[in-house]
């Protein structure tokens, strides 16, 4: 996700900006995947695991503030 972000960045329109952070928010998705799968698998501890997802999920709303700040440059 950071890798994402910092690459969307440096890109020269808001449009590609925007795009790398959906990239970035797709990754945190994945992630939120490969934590439930690990719980399911008893690789990770479910408790550790909830507060994983969780945090995911807190990213993913942070990507989505972000985002929407990008339409907001891109308009005004």
């Amino acid at each position: 996700m950071p890798s994402n972000i910092a690459e969307g960045m440096t890109r020269p329109t808001v449009k590609d900006r925007t795009k790398f952070l959906h990239i970035a928010k797709s990754s945190c998705a994945e992630l939120r995947t490969q934590i439930y799968i690990g719980m399911e698998i008893d690789y990770i501890n479910r408790e550790k695991g909830y507060q994983w997802v969780a945090e995911t999920k807190e990213i993913a709303a942070m990507l989505t503030g972000l985002i929407r700040r990008q339409a907001d440059y891109d308009t005004g």
